[in-house]
């Protein structure tokens, strides 16, 4: 990035190391709470600008390894589907702290497919036409399909990109280009858990139940459409490149069993949510079906 180093370095420290002002402990779902987790998704954001980004010169194999990677329309057009969900569900919200984080997170989600959008532009890779974002009717819904699913997907996405860059498969600059991207991830899935926390604690008693069976069936909903992604198919029953997470660590150049990647996945979790107030709540649901998964594997 053709920005001062010393300013770029500064809001990567602290986009990955913050704790709140306030000293002592916190009840989950009170105000202070909130204002914990709100605080900490606006102040570590890192300002990078992806219309100045200096992608790198890469060498024929590395372009080749780049360009062949299966994921770059399905990774587009997650980002902005991302981006117009978080941003309708923002506009329903009235405590307007709350609001501005929430939009917050919808714009970083719409710099990610800049992001993205610029990369494929500067390496020549052809994207499938793009859809209509179109905002969803369901706010809530919508909301609570794209934090759950985030929380899979950045689950798996550190320890690959982890793999990836000890493997050498994507260069030392690319690496750190993109490193921002996957960080702001973690920033967003703690954001989410510690967000549904809050909302069931202020939920009257007889609302609770239904947001907990909301809660189940975004989950039944994204085991369903996550089998149609190991299958290849999309939501038309096309065949789409879209496995890549399900092809695990060799398709990014190292072969890794099932229970290792498991393992870097989840020491990869820790260390990226390591920087953080240590009274915000972490995402545990994947974490913790990993480690049960884990216990099946040698």
């Amino acid at each position: 990035m053709t920005v001062n180093a010393t300013t770029l370095d500064a809001s990567d420290f602290a986009m990955r190391n913050w704790s709140g002002r306030d000293a002592g402990p916190i009840r989950i779902g009170s105000p202070e709470h909130m204002r914990l987790f709100t605080r900490m998704l606006l102040e570590t954001h890192n300002p990078y600008k992806p219309a100045v980004i200096d992608w790198p010169k890469l060498e024929p194999e590395a372009l080749e390894r780049v360009t062949s990677l299966p994921i770059w329309d399905i990774a587009v057009q997650t980002e902005g589907r991302a981006s117009i969900r978080v941003k309708t569900f923002a506009e329903a919200v009235a405590d307007p702290v709350l609001r501005e984080a929430l939009e917050m997170d919808a714009a970083e989600e719409a710099r990610h497919k800049v992001v993205l959008s610029k990369l494929v532009e500067a390496y020549g890779i052809k994207l499938a036409p793009e859809p209509d974002y179109a905002p969803p009717k369901h706010a809530l819904w919508a909301w609570l399909v794209t934090g759950y699913s985030e929380c899979i997907d950045s689950f798996f996405a550190f320890g690959l990109f982890e793999t990836a860059r000890r493997s050498g498969y994507f260069p030392d600059e690319l690496v750190e280009t993109f490193e921002p991207v996957i960080q702001e991830e973690a920033r967003h899935i703690l954001f989410f858990a510690n967000w549904v926390a809050w909302r069931r604690r202020n939920l009257p008693l007889w609302e609770r139940p239904i947001f907990r069976l909301t809660e189940w069936a975004v989950w039944a909903f994204l085991i369903w459409e996550r089998i149609g992604i190991a299958r290849g198919l999309d939501q038309e029953g096309d065949m789409q490149d879209a496995n890549f997470a399900m092809n695990g660590s060799g398709a990014v150049g190292v072969e890794l069993s099932p229970a290792a990647l498991i393992d870097l996945c989840l020491i990869e979790n820790e260390r990226r949510m390591a920087g953080y107030d240590a009274r915000l709540l972490r995402p545990r649901i994947v974490p913790a079906l990993a480690r049960f998964a884990r216990r099946f594997l040698k």
